[in-house]
């Protein structure tokens, strides 16, 4: 008698590689024989996670089309099998997937990294957003010294496509649009506030670079130095200052410190 544990084991090496040794431990009937049973517990295995994929990407799907979409999920799951315990994570690697195998229509890897985004900033920790108190309460002489810690719901991207009208009118089952290339990307940020709402927001190029950088950890003084980039030094100081307010009044913001 084989114990739980190498039967669990070979049944999930069967799943994953087709590994022959499972065999073992299945019984045939007259109805179906070995080789269908294992086909069963195959193919459900299979369509169980293409599911998944499904529901963490439902508007590349639409994209796609939902017949196009199964074939291509059986084709990544052979690519990338799941490795995680839950299937909520399935599917991770689709966006860098469709952009090398499905490279002739690039808006649908675009289409899955902001979906991801979406998903993950909904499963973001919870964490106490800073208010404008914790920053004033800094003494203004060591404000250059301010180093501050974005919420883990925080995602940048930059888009060439129209992924965002794309996945509204989708989203909201209104007449399907077409996808459009912009001149150059244009920079978004993802995040979600503490009523679990999930908000995107086309970005300014001054603000994209302000919220990486922060997100490096560069103090104040060295932010305000890199915005002279895009105005001048008298006015860096401010257009910091008003961005930190914006991104403390949305939620972006959990922590305001200093060395």
């Amino acid at each position: 008698m084989s114990s739980l544990y190498e039967t669990q084991t070979a049944f999930l090496d069967y799943l994953m590689n087709q590994s022959p040794q499972f065999e073992q431990y299945v019984v045939g009937t007259k109805r179906f024989n070995k080789e269908t049973r294992l086909g069963i517990y195959g193919d459900a295995y299979a369509s169980r996670l293409i599911e998944a994929l499904q529901d963490n990407y439902p508007a590349t799907s639409t994209l796609i089309g939902d017949c196009k979409f199964i074939k291509m999920g059986q084709h990544y799951l052979e690519k990338y099998p799941s490795k995680h315990f839950s299937v909520r994570y399935f599917g991770h690697q689709l966006s860098p997937y469709l952009q090398k195998y499905y490279s002739e229509i690039p808006v649908l890897a675009e289409m899955a990294e902001f979906e991801w985004a979406l998903r993950a900033a909904f499963d973001a920790k919870d964490q106490t957003p800073s208010t404008l108190a914790d920053l004033q309460a800094i003494p203004i002489e060591r404000w250059g010294e301010i180093r501050f810690t974005l919420h883990d719901s925080v995602h940048r991207l930059d888009l060439s496509w129209n992924v965002a009208k794309l996945w509204q009118a989708i989203e909201s089952e209104e007449a399907a649009i077409p996808a459009e290339k912009a001149e150059y990307p244009i920079a978004w940020r993802i995040w979600r506030e503490t009523e679990l709402k999930i908000f995107y927001k086309s970005l300014a190029v001054d603000e994209a670079w302000a919220l990486d950088a922060m997100r490096d950890q560069l103090c104040f003084a060295d932010i305000c130095a890199g915005l002279c980039e895009w105005v001048d030094e008298i006015h860096a100081a401010q257009r910091a200052v008003t961005l930190i307010q914006t991104w403390i009044a949305d939620g972006l913001i959990v922590d305001v410190s200093i060395d």
